[in-house]
């Protein structure tokens, strides 16, 4: 029998193409990958709907690692597209022989990115994945030059499809008859298509990308983000429910921040090289916790500080810093 693997990222696009060659009577498995970017929740959903098998792959570091310096470069925000697709077909298609598979299903349509989904964008995709004669794209084959699998007969050509552009009203139309349901917004999986994360992420990596690790990627998520100054950058949580997350994230040489005598925020502050602290970065830390905390009102706040495992607090009074100068530093 005929078996696809199919790379799913939770979206419609990547369902709907599994299930158009599944409905030729190919058996097809799933294959979704996990990084510091996204994780697996959505395609686990998606792929349950139409009773596909999955596979989660993690490539966390590899990922990581190429998100750094992409070869073909960055999208709209910090999501290196093309670069992404082929790693994950690479991955993909070394697992061919191991589950017995004939091909590769992937869910792009042509000319729905500008950057990625171009003719020119899904070539360089296609050579640069190492499986050029494996890959089909079946929402929008119809589009492109027949590959070796229709013109072998594993897969008929004419029940595939022709979708072009930005319009998702065919593939909402599908998802109707086929009754798929509760499915994400487009790229609303990847961490790297969302602006403001985007934005933390890139001035993480201006100041010593190199150093980088995925448990830096998982702090990006919590809380406010402030870059101070060339050589730190604070963490503010907004509510009770982050200080937990965050004080999972913090590593030994990094200082945190708490009001003495009232309740309020957590700060953390993150030296661009381990254990180095000026003063006025201190200084602006703890008027940062003092700003959102219940004596915001005050002139002089008590601050204490320390690092993570140390056993005593220092303690500073500080002015509660200004919503103009916050304004000025937020990521």
């Amino acid at each position: 029998m005929t078996k696809a693997l199919a790379l799913v990222s939770g979206g419609l696009d990547s369902i709907l193409a599994a299930r158009l060659i599944q409905m030729q009577g190919i058996e097809v498995i799933g294959i979704c990958f996990t990084s510091a970017f996204f994780g697996s929740k959505n395609a686990e959903k998606m792929a349950a709907q139409i009773e596909m098998p999955l596979i989660v792959v993690d490539f966390t570091e590899e990922h990581l690692k190429m998100t750094k310096d992409p070869k073909h470069g960055y999208g709209k925000n910090m999501n290196p597209c093309i670069d992404c697709h082929a790693m994950m077909l690479n991955y993909a298609g070394k697992m061919l022989e191991e589950l017995n598979a004939d091909f590769l299903i992937t869910g792009e349509v042509l000319n729905q990115r500008p950057m990625s989904q171009n003719k020119k964008s899904l070539d360089i995709v296609r050579k640069e994945s190492g499986f050029e004669d494996k890959i089909l794209r079946p929402l929008c084959a119809l589009n492109l030059p027949p590959t070796k699998m229709e013109m072998d007969g594993l897969v008929d050509r004419t029940k595939l499809l022709g979708i072009s552009g930005k319009s998702r009203k065919q593939q909402i139309e599908l998802a109707k008859q086929w009754g798929i349901k509760d499915y994400p917004s487009p790229a609303g999986g990847c961490m790297l298509t969302e602006p403001q994360f985007a934005k933390r992420l890139r001035d993480l990596y201006s100041h010593g990308k190199e150093k980088v690790e995925p448990i830096d990627i998982k702090l990006l998520r919590i809380g406010r983000h402030m870059r101070i100054s060339p050589d730190a950058r604070l963490i503010c949580t907004r509510n009770e429910s982050e200080y937990g997350p965050l004080m999972e994230l913090v590593k030994d040489e990094y200082l945190i921040f708490d009001t003495a005598d009232c309740s309020g925020s957590t700060a953390v502050l993150i030296p661009s090289e381990a254990g180095v602290f000026s003063r006025e970065d201190i200084m602006f830390a703890a008027s940062v916790a003092a700003r959102y905390s219940k004596e915001k009102e005050k002139d002089s706040v008590r601050v204490k500080f320390k690092k993570k495992n140390d056993k005593e607090y220092e303690y500073i009074w500080v002015k509660p810093v200004g919503d103009e100068d916050i304004r000025k530093v937020l990521l």
